[in-house]
């Protein structure tokens, strides 16, 4: 389980493809890798992902086909900048909202507007997710924990603050941008209970 709130903006050092549709990514990062174990969780824009191996600086994990096909993991290449947090403990703060790290799906950047010292944020939803999208709800996109400001059908405002811009993938977002995206898990299970009504 992962809180939205993102620890390390990391950067993606080697990608390899393999036999099959998988492939092995690298990360560089600030986490001190000795205090990570072979098979933490750690969740990658939002998709949560298990350490196959570690070394001095970084640490290896595999996607199946199955996860680049549902995210944006399949676009990412050496070089790329990703959203880390590793696995919450008992005790640790909730500073965002419950996130599982189990992506829904992939919503776009519809357009990007300055408003006070903040960016306003306008993404389309996929279809199906948008009836789980709600104002002052939250939403998870690429692991970042927010709040929806306003739902117009399928599109949903949010506002990004200048700190979340500098230390997350949103400073460099751009109109048609993918993002990961997981919606609340309490809209999961109510719609959930109401479709059993």
């Amino acid at each position: 389980m992962f809180t939205g709130i993102v620890t390390d903006l990391a950067q993606v050092r080697r990608v390899v493809k393999g036999a099959g549709q998988e492939s092995r990514f690298e990360i560089n990062t600030a986490y001190d890798t000795a205090t990570i174990a072979i098979g933490a969780s750690i969740a990658h824009n939002g998709v949560c992902l298990t350490v196959i191996e570690t070394g001095p600086g970084w640490y290896a994990i595999e996607a199946s086909a199955e996860t680049l096909s549902k995210t944006t993991l399949g676009d990412w290449a050496e070089g790329t900048r990703i959203n880390l947090e590793r696995a919450m403990c008992i005790g640790d703060e909730l500073g965002g909202h419950i996130v599982s790290g189990h992506v829904d799906g992939v919503a776009r950047v519809v357009s990007i507007t300055p408003e006070n010292q903040s960016m306003r944020f306008v993404f389309e939803a996929p279809a199906e997710l948008a009836k789980f999208v709600a104002p002052k709800g939250s939403v998870a996109l690429d692991g970042v924990s927010l709040t929806v400001n306003e739902v117009d059908g399928r599109n949903f405002g949010i506002n990004v603050i200048p700190h979340t811009q500098s230390v997350t993938t949103f400073g460099q977002l751009q109109v048609g941008s993918r993002v990961n995206m997981e919606i609340d898990m309490l809209a999961r299970y109510v719609a959930r209970l109401l479709e059993k009504e």
